[in-house]
């Protein structure tokens, strides 16, 4: 932001802007005067997307919904179908017995457990014994805590759900894809999608060996997860760009089949969105940067994991800071904090930018086409160049001053 020109304020009201995390937001953010020109990074109730939970709950609730409408206004069973973006979902401890039920439905199948409101892969784990579960109820570690950190009566709040026992590999390694969607308006809903994203690896060649079932460092792709795995290499990280993907998925199965993919990758991120639109306090004081994380499977099917409302910005390399340092760039230009696309008073309406640095926008009360083509085709993966950021990523070493110098300086570089 500094690099822009702004400036920094300790004031807590005079700011044009302000980066905020979600818990100073749901805190403060009812009892707070926005000027006209104000602007800060999240909605009222994100939640809806971002918690694991409520993300379940309202994409079953769009699939009822749907099926319900006839195919004239949009629905039917074959729309509701396209809704179907998550494995199968229960809430625990709210919904044990219907989970008991699908288990004994499917014995031996494995299950992923999730904590509703943690990140960074933090108290996931594998089952495929119920028996897992009975012990998850009674962990000391995992029950719930009130808003002093004190221990609450009862389990903390868990989705399981059906593991994706499939997943497509690359070079006998899982990954999934970090994905960016920045939402500037929800009436009418607006969203713009990144060309860039990335992959996370792990580091540890995939097995669904029964003996392997609890070693996060092959099922959990967090980079948190991974970055403290044996074999992990700081210097390489465990990211891949997702142009890099799609030229490899493009070699392997041909340049059509990709193409449907990643049209299904953003479709997916899109429904995702109209399936919580009616719910979504809309305000002009607010935009939002959402991390889709996604997995593939063997099929070529993607998955919807899971929706953040902060994602990461830290980098593990160079090309990931510049990555994440142009990407943030970007959103600033689409809001245009400094006004340089904003019609002043009695000024026309400057016309609608469907691309501003690597963003498109691709939904606006509807799908935006791409002009000139007959062929739809995502631009999730397209080219687009990772300029080097002003700033260096990691902290230089200091240089120790040499004695038989005449003159030495100590020098210690900024992140």
């Amino acid at each position: 932001m500094r690099d822009r020109g702004w400036k920094e304020t300790e004031h807590e009201t005079e700011w044009d802007f302000f980066w905020c995390d979600i818990h100073w937001l749901h805190e403060f953010y009812d009892g707070l005067y926005l000027r006209e020109d104000q602007r800060i990074n999240h909605f009222k109730n994100h939640y809806e997307l971002t918690r694991k939970d409520l993300l379940v709950k309202n994409m079953k609730r769009m699939i009822k919904e749907t099926a319900k409408l006839t195919p004239r206004v949009g629905g039917g069973k074959e729309v509701a179908a396209r809704y179907d973006l998550i494995s199968k979902s229960f809430v625990l401890p709210q919904e044990h017995a219907l989970f008991q039920e699908e288990f004994k439905r499917h014995p031996g199948t494995v299950w992923i457990m999730k904590p509703v409101g943690k990140a960074q892969g933090r108290g996931i784990f594998l089952i495929n014994k119920m028996s897992q579960v009975n012990g998850w109820k009674k962990d000391p570690r995992l029950m719930a805590r009130g808003e002093n950190g004190e221990q609450a009566e009862g389990p903390e709040a868990y989705i399981v759900q059906r593991y994706i026992d499939r997943p497509y590999l690359i070079g006998g390694k899982k990954f999934d894809i970090r994905a960016y969607a920045l939402v500037t308006c929800w009436n009418p809903l607006t969203v713009y999608v990144h060309r860039h994203a990335f992959c996370r690896f792990s580091n540890t060649p995939f097995s669904m060996d029964a003996k392997d079932i609890s070693n996060m460092y092959i099922h959990a792709t967090n980079v948190a997860i991974q970055k403290t795995a044996p074999n992990y290499d700081g210097s390489k990280g465990c990211k891949w760009l997702i142009r890099n993907l799609r030229m490899y998925l493009t070699s392997q199965h041909g340049e059509e089949r990709v193409r449907t993919l990643f049209n299904e990758i953003e479709e997916m991120m899109v429904r995702a969105f109209v399936g919580v639109q009616k719910i979504m306090i809309n305000d002009k004081h607010c935009f939002e940067l959402y991390g889709y994380d996604i997995l593939i499977d063997s099929d070529l099917r993607p998955w919807l994991l899971e929706i953040n409302a902060s994602p990461s910005l830290s980098a593990e390399t160079q090309w990931d800071y510049d990555l994440k340092y142009g990407m943030l760039n970007d959103v600033f230009d689409v809001m245009d904090f400094e006004r340089r696309y904003t019609a002043g008073p009695g000024e026309p309406a400057p016309p609608l930018r469907t691309r501003v640095g690597g963003f498109d926008l691709v939904y606006r009360d509807g799908p935006v086409p791409h002009q000139g083509a007959s062929v739809y085709e995502s631009y999730l993966g397209a080219y687009h160049p990772i300029k080097p950021s002003p700033r260096k990523f990691g902290r230089k070493k200091r240089v120790v001053p040499d004695p038989t110098a005449s003159e030495s300086v100590n020098e210690v570089g900024s992140v």
